[in-house]
């Protein structure tokens, strides 16, 4: 079986990447002048930027055990996952890195005359192109709907998925961010009744006092293919 694994990239080699949420931002002084537009860093585009840059800084998968050294906790030989964490309605869900080109701010989507496919949104621009739209709702048979409680401002934004036929888009309703899941944390998912989104469920894990749904992302991209037919 082929090592899908990626390597850990040097850091000298690692892009430029401005954290300015932590000098101007909400985990610094507060100065920078989107504040009174985004509220929170997070809904910014800036740092929707810097996000597409650190998905080149994740491993997939990181070293095993045998590789770090032995002065170093426990808890850091845990293999570990790079998963991006998103919700749609009420279900948080995950997905392996490997599969996503960035995360971008939602653009208009143009619908198409005399689609059959349900999932099909439309057609969207990215870059000067314009790639599919696809609803990862309709897909996983989620229930439509952004859930938001309290004041909380929530920003929806497009995952830019690889896949063999070209890149491919789906709105999702909030990005929480990306994460190194530890791998003995996820639980099969045949042992969590009423699992959202079941036949694409690879795991589930308890992370940051949230239950997520860790998606296969070969099945997804298969299912996204497939509604393109």
């Amino acid at each position: 079986m082929a090592d899908n694994r990626l390597p850990l990239i040097a850091s000298d080699q690692l892009p430029a990447v401005d954290d300015c949420w932590n000098r101007i931002g909400v985990h610094g002084d507060k100065s920078c002048e989107r504040l009174a537009i985004h509220v929170h860093c997070r809904n910014c585009e800036v740092h929707a930027v810097a996000a597409t840059l650190l998905l080149d800084r994740y491993a997939l998968i990181r070293e095993d055990a045998a590789a770090v050294p032995a002065d170093q906790p426990e808890e850091d030989a845990r293999e570990r996952r790079s998963t991006l964490v998103f919700r749609l309605g009420e279900e948080w869900l995950g997905l392996a890195t490997r599969c996503l080109v960035e995360v971008a701010a939602i653009n208009p989507i143009h619908s198409l005359p005399h689609q059959r496919s349900l999932a099909l949104l439309g057609v969207t621009n990215v870059r000067g192109a314009l790639v599919a739209c696809l609803s990862l709702s309709e897909l996983l048979g989620l229930e439509k709907g952004s859930e938001v409680s309290g004041e909380r401002r929530v920003v929806p934004r497009l995952l830019i998925f690889a896949s063999q036929g070209g890149p491919l888009v789906a709105p999702v309703d909030e990005v929480d961010g990306i994460h190194g899941i530890p791998l003995d944390a996820m639980v099969d998912p045949g042992r969590t009744p009423d699992l959202a989104a079941r036949q694409f469920a690879s795991g589930v894990v308890q992370w940051r006092g949230r239950s997520i749904t860790l998606l296969d992302e070969g099945l997804l991209l298969q299912a996204m293919a497939r509604s393109l037919a």
